[in-house]
């Protein structure tokens, strides 16, 4: 009977785990096609996006029940508990990283087919990019319980946040002339969406390690294994 319950625990695990990288691949998705929308003044593809937040939404609440259903009827202890209470505040992240898509959405949806993506807006696909690649790789390491994995993504958040300070540089450059300040001001907000995007993902990268190693890095990574 023990061999039965352990297999079933073993399952469901598997399951949360198929779980949060499904909801990690929509918002990949979700991040790639905002940007698109904004990148192209693309109002469809924006609507694409509002439309994907709804199913995500759906995506966090299965998540959650199912982690519950393994607290409540498994009693998981050490690591297994662990991974349980993080797949809760891993899905909490990644339906956040939705709402951030949705916000880049937005602003794409406020523009007019006839606006062209001004110089400063220029980076957002590469800043995007390298957000969404943070996100694939901490989801990676929390479902193998990667510590090295996770420390990794720690570096690619600085490059990140180089990326979002050029762009800010960039964008009180070019609002200096007025018609230019309220699409400044909506790229500058992308670029944030973008770099919380980033913070999320560095997020679940933090709950690895305490996964794994039963450590709190929530308020710093800076040690010597960040770069290995």
């Amino acid at each position: 009977m023990r061999t039965h319950t352990h297999q079933e625990f073993e399952a469901e695990l598997r399951t949360l785990k198929d779980r949060l990288l499904a909801m990690g691949g929509r918002c990949e998705q979700m991040i790639s096609t905002a940007v698109s929308a904004f990148e192209d003044r693309d109002e469809a593809l924006a609507n694409e996006v509002l439309e994907a937040d709804r199913e995500m939404n759906e995506d966090e609440r299965a998540v959650d029940d199912l982690a519950v259903r393994i607290l409540a009827l498994r009693q998981p202890v050490g690591r297994d508990l662990r991974f349980a209470v993080a797949a809760v505040k891993a899905s909490t992240d990644l339906e956040r990283i939705g709402d951030e898509a949705v916000n880049i959405a937005e602003r794409a949806i406020e523009m007019t087919p006839a606006d062209r993506l001004s110089p400063p807006g220029a980076r957002l696909p590469e800043m995007a990019q390298r957000a969404g690649a943070m996100l694939r790789d901490a989801l990676n390491a929390l479902v193998e319980e990667d510590p090295k994995k996770a420390r990794r993504v720690f570096a690619q958040d600085d490059a990140v946040d180089e990326i979002y300070s050029e762009v800010l540089t960039m964008c009180l450059d070019y609002m200096k002339d007025p018609s230019h300040i309220a699409d400044g001001i909506r790229i500058c907000n992308c670029a944030k969406y973008v770099e919380r995007i980033a913070d999320h993902a560095t997020n679940i990268a933090e709950m690895v390690i305490f996964l794994v190693e039963g450590v709190d890095v929530r308020h710093g990574h800076g040690d010597s294994e960040a770069q290995g």
